[in-house]
């Protein structure tokens, strides 16, 4: 084994800087005995590293090469598996755990004991030892309490001390080594003879030490004389330092006063520096000019030149106050009286500044009142432009009193949105009275001699529009005044336009479709008026109150401007309360000033839909047009929420005429003495359909309009069906087949994508029902050759076979022949002749489907001929019997029928 570790050593880790210390032949346990060494190394070089390796003799040659190597630092744990029985087992956990069987115990325990001792030394007892004998690991221990601390390293070492002990000797060493046994050469032969001869060397030199030293005694003397005079001189020298120090101190003295007194100097003029710095912060941030004060106290508030001196005067009063004043200024007299001052004249110019604007909103409202009579006979709004330009000169110094005076520029804000709402109020109200008056006489006009006209004048139509309100001058919500106005003169106009069933009963007059067109230009009108003055108003507002859409300022900031420094108000100065945002409050006053617009414009739509319940669909496309456009300018405004609101009411106005025209159909009765004909709802859907699309086109509500023509016309499928199963004069077939042909037709036509499904079922139903109605008719003219046939085809399907069909007693030729004598070529064209009649009377004029079903007839009845024939052919081979009539023949009846009707 000595002889392995040497060679393992010299061949494999002294090229890589590495010392064997233990080494144990083992094989994996429970396999084929496959033998390989397991040594403890580590590494000449600092820091130094601890290593298990695996080496493994090579299968080629007589050599060994290292095959696998764990840092010693990975092991978690050492498992000798028995403690006190001889066990060449043992255990080793790295990453995984590796199990072992030693070629003898004696190996096992000194390659554990070699593991426990590095863990010692380097690891630090990171290992934890299992299973193993106590005498094994007491050994080391027991050699560290026995030497000192700090000699316990070269004792914990164990076989690694052996090898530190041992040092090989360098170049040099070998060198020195071999002169001297070239010198001695008898050394090797006699050391004792050698080692006597070194002695008397030694003793040789030591002599020559002791005589050198002995010497040099003379010049140590020498040299003691030398020290002495030098220190005579050095306290000659110290003499004279010491006089030179006496004559400075009193310098020294002297500039200590004068530095002193630099020093007191300095302090007085930085204390002066700052005092006129202080002084020139006083007068330049607290002083406010005599032109100001005066601007504040008496300067015009009407005229341009004025009002800019004051707003300057209010702006430096504003900077004067909100001045950050240092530590220690509010004690000083003259900064007291400089405040006191400043709050006299805010409090005088924001009294002042009140008292003007809520004058100057009274005369304007006046001037504003007095121009209202110019609009009452037309359909248009005041404009408060020049209102808006007087008050916005003033928007400064709203700013300023909504900076200063809180209080009182809420109570500005209040009075302004009272007194407008009182204006916007008359205003609103006159105008959508001129509205309801057009749209009454709109129907009036409309009518002409057709219908009775009304028989007031608009002035008393107006009188009677007042009723609606009451004398307060706020709206009651209730027209129904008006609308007996309206439907007095157009109860029978409404009657025939207000549902599909009678549409389909007229013809959509110009008149009424003068009469929709003037609606919808009045609505539009409104529509145009209200929107800029909305928006005008509210753009005003933001300006003229600076309440610019974004949160307002937390309560005691003030902006500061130009680098003035300033504070925060003293408490009490902002009592509002700031929780609401400057957007709610631009919200919240123009719902106050336009109350009554939402009120107005759905007493108008009721009107309408009253006057005629189509004009919802005007008014949806307008209203959602106008709601677009005003969120495309801004979604949260009060525009945008107030005719959002209204476009609701207008969406369910028009779903609850789409459900009443479902209803008028389901409720539908027809004649039972006449036929039937298109139904006057299916007509109805066609001038409903072209009068949508000319409404809806490019609207941005397509979609509500195509969900109504799905409930529509699922609606006229379902009772055109029931209408057919009730029809008692005119054949079901026949009823079903006009109207969906007419549907088709209107689909067709007017190519409504959303119906595109519907189109293509009318035109199965049509195209179902004609066949059908058309093999039902054809079964009369052969009634007998059909019963005929009928049989023979039942024989065939009972299991007779088609040549033996003729020897059945009543399938026999006999009476083929006989049936096909009953039915001669006269007798044919004079049934064709009754059955065109016949359709005749089925169908309507208005569809003009004679000519399609009597082709239809014809060549349903040339398939039949030829079916026919086949079975005789087939039936009764070789009897030689044919029809009494040819298909030229029967070409001929059809054609000279058709010529002569």
């Amino acid at each position: 084994m000595t002889a392995i570790k040497h060679a393992l050593q010299r061949d494999i880790f002294t090229p890589n800087d590495e010392r064997l210390l233990s080494i144990v032949n083992v094989c994996k346990a429970g396999k084929k005995k496959k033998n390989c060494f397991l040594c403890a190394t580590v590494t000449t070089e600092r820091p130094v590293q601890v290593r298990v390796v695996k080496v493994k003799k090579s299968d080629k040659g007589d050599f060994y090469k290292r095959q696998m190597a764990w840092e010693l630092r990975d092991l978690a744990e050492v498992d000798a598996k028995d403690a006190s029985k001889e066990n060449p087992e043992f255990d080793l956990h790295f990453e995984k755990v590796y199990r072992w069987v030693a070629s003898s115990t004696a190996e096992k325990n000194s390659f554990i004991s070699c593991i426990w001792k590095l863990n010692q030394r380097y690891l630090r007892k990171k290992v934890e030892f299992v299973n193993v004998s106590s005498q094994l690991l007491e050994e080391l221990p027991k050699a560290e309490e026995s030497v000192p601390s700090g000699e316990s390293q070269s004792v914990a070492g164990g076989d690694e001390d052996a090898l530190d002990d041992y040092q090989e000797l360098n170049a040099r060493e070998e060198q020195d080594i071999e002169g001297m046994m070239e010198v001695c050469e008898y050394a090797i032969s006699n050391a004792e003879a050698f080692a006597e001869k070194l002695s008397r060397e030694l003793q040789v030199l030591d002599g020559a030490n002791i005589q050198s030293i002995m010497a040099s005694e003379k010049q140590v003397n020498i040299l003691m004389q030398l020290l002495d005079e030098a220190l005579s001189e050095v306290d000659t020298i110290e003499g004279k330092l010491s006089s030179y120090e006496e004559m400075l101190q009193s310098v020294k003295e002297q500039m200590d006063q004068i530095s002193q007194s630099n020093r007191l100097i300095q302090i007085s003029n930085t204390n002066n520096g700052k005092l006129l710095d202080e002084i020139q912060f006083l007068v330049n941030y607290m002083d406010l000019s005599k032109g100001h004060i005066r601007a504040l106290q008496d300067g015009d508030l009407s005229s341009p030149k004025g009002i800019e001196a004051c707003i300057n005067a209010s702006e430096a009063l504003l900077q004067c106050m909100n001045v950050a004043l240092r530590p220690g200024h509010e004690k000083l007299m003259a900064v007291k009286q400089q405040q006191h001052l400043f709050t006299e004249l805010r409090d005088t110019f924001a009294r002042r500044l009140t008292n003007h604007l809520n004058n100057v909103f009274v005369h304007q409202g006046h001037d504003q009142s007095s121009t209202l009579s110019q609009h009452t006979a037309e359909l248009t709004l005041p404009k408060h432009s020049p209102l808006h330009r007087d008050l916005l000169r003033y928007a400064k110094l709203m700013e300023w009193l909504k900076n200063t005076q809180r209080e009182k520029y809420d109570g500005l804000s209040r009075t302004y949105v009272d007194y407008m709402t009182r204006l916007y109020e008359r205003e609103i109200k006159d105008f959508f009275e001129v509205a309801k008056i057009k749209m009454a006489g709109t129907t009036k006009e409309g009518k002409g001699n057709k219908f009775a006209t009304l028989p007031r004048k608009e002035s008393a139509l107006k009188q009677e529009t007042e009723s609606l309100h009451g004398s307060s001058g706020k709206l009651t919500g209730s027209t129904s005044s008006l609308n007996k106005l309206a439907v007095q003169g157009s109860s029978s106009r409404r009657s025939q336009s207000s549902s599909l069933l009678d549409m389909g009963n007229m013809s959509a007059s110009d008149l009424d479709v003068a009469d929709r067109t003037k609606f919808d230009k009045i609505f539009e009108q409104v529509l145009s008026e209200l929107e800029p003055l909305c928006l005008a108003e509210q753009d005003f507002i933001s300006k003229f109150f600076k309440l610019q859409q974004h949160p307002t300022l937390a309560q005691g900031e003030v902006e500061s401007d130009g680098g003035v420094p300033s504070r925060q108000p003293p408490p009490g100065e902002h009592r509002h309360s700031m929780s609401l945002t400057e957007k709610d409050m631009v919200r919240l006053m123009m719902n106050k000033i336009f109350q009554s617009i939402e009120t107005e414009l759905n007493s108008l739509i009721a009107l309408g839909d009253k006057i005629d319940s189509f004009h919802s669909l005007y008014m949806l496309v307008k209203m959602s047009h106008h709601v677009w456009t005003a969120q495309n300018v801004d979604p949260t405004s009060y525009l945008s929420t107030t005719l959002g609101n209204v476009l609701v009411t207008v969406k369910r106005n028009f779903d609850k005429c789409i459900s009443g025209q479902i209803r008028q159909m389901e409720e539908v009765k027809i004649s039972k003495k006449s036929k039937v004909g298109i139904l006057p709802f299916v007509t109805g859907f066609e001038e409903f359909a072209e009068l949508a699309e000319t409404i809806f086109r490019n609207a941005e509500r397509r979609g509500d309009l195509d969900k109504a023509y799905v409930k529509l016309i699922r609606a006229v499928f379902m009772n055109v069906e029931k209408v057919a199963n009730e029809s008692q004069k005119t054949p079901r077939d026949v009823v079903m087949m006009e109207n969906f042909h007419h549907i088709f037709s209107t689909q067709s036509r007017l190519k409504i994508s959303c119906l595109e499904t519907e189109r293509r079922e009318a035109k199965h139903k049509y195209t179902d029902h004609l066949q059908s109605y058309v093999i039902n008719s054809l079964g009369q003219p052969l009634e007998k050759l059909n019963h005929f046939f009928e049989g023979v085809e039942a024989r065939v399907a009972q299991g007779v076979r088609e040549e033996e069909v003729s020897y059945q007693l009543a399938f026999n030729k006999q009476e083929l022949r006989k049936v096909i004598k009953e039915y001669p070529g006269k007798e044919v064209k004079k049934g064709l002749d009754n059955l065109y009649k016949k359709v005749d009377k089925h169908l309507c004029e208005e569809e003009s489907l004679l000519q399609v079903v009597w082709h239809s007839m014809q060549d349903e009845f040339i398939r039949q001929y030829k079916h026919f024939e086949g079975l005789i052919g087939r039936c009764y081979p070789g009897s030689g019997i044919t029809m009494e009539f040819t298909i030229g023949d029967m070409l001929e009846y059809f054609s000279s029928i058709a010529q002569s009707h």
